[in-house]
């Protein structure tokens, strides 16, 4: 997925979960911040962004902020990257769910019973629903899900499990959105609740799967599979 008019800045400070101010060419800009999440770790102050500019909008904020260098590694923040960059990959013809079929529908955001997956898709012999989770969470090379407990997580996890239980081929992909990581890991510290659901839905059959991105100042791309410890 390709970003347009990207303008490097520097970040001074976030207010609030939606908007950051940040300095572009000594003036600083108020920006909207497309991740809610707590990302205290990307979000340091002087810490080199990366904006994508709007100039013909009515917004409020005429920016968003894409990409964050931390130390050297570029670091997408987007919320949204991970689903464009899942269904880019599908379409492409890539096998990211290792089934060695090709997939004959792709929809995203289908409702099942009371539930909304990211993903739905079919082969000839399959039917299949998928959860994408972003992270952007990095400690020594180590990534992890989730920043802040998620109830909402562990909810998509038991409602994947139970379309499991009714014939679906179910999966939950991390898109990691940085590249070449050593490996994925829930993050016990954080959520352990996330993590016990995680491997009751691996022991009911759900595949838990993640894979980085290459990552640069204006685009994301599904690079390769990483391993996953849980």
């Amino acid at each position: 997925m390709i970003y347009n008019n990207i303008v490097k800045a520097v970040f001074k400070n976030r207010p609030n979960r939606f908007i950051a101010e940040c300095n572009i060419n000594n003036e600083n800009v108020i920006v909207h911040v497309k991740n809610t999440g707590r990302c205290r770790e990307l979000l340091v102050k002087d810490t080199e962004v990366y904006l994508e500019y709007f100039p013909d909008t009515s917004r409020k904020t005429k920016y968003d902020l894409i990409t964050v260098n931390k130390m050297g590694r570029l670091i997408n923040m987007d919320s949204s990257a991970p689903n464009k960059a899942v269904y880019e990959a599908l379409q492409n013809g890539k096998d990211l769910l290792n089934i060695s079929e090709p997939l004959t529908l792709i929809k995203m955001e289908q409702k099942y019973m009371q539930s909304r997956f990211d993903v739905y898709a079919e082969t000839k012999n399959r039917k299949i629903f998928a959860e994408i989770k972003g992270v952007t969470l990095e400690e020594n090379n180590i990534v992890m899900f989730p920043d802040a407990p998620t109830q909402r997580g562990i909810k998509h996890i038991m409602e994947l499990v139970y379309a499991k239980e009714n014939g679906f081929d179910t999966y939950i992909i991390f898109v990691i959105q940085m590249l070449s990581p050593a490996y994925f890991t829930p993050n016990y510290k954080t959520h352990a609740e996330f993590g016990d659901a995680l491997k009751y839905a691996k022991s009911k059959g759900v595949e838990i799967l993640a894979y980085d991105c290459i990552i640069t100042e204006n685009s994301m791309v599904l690079n390769n599979q990483i391993e996953v410890r849980l």
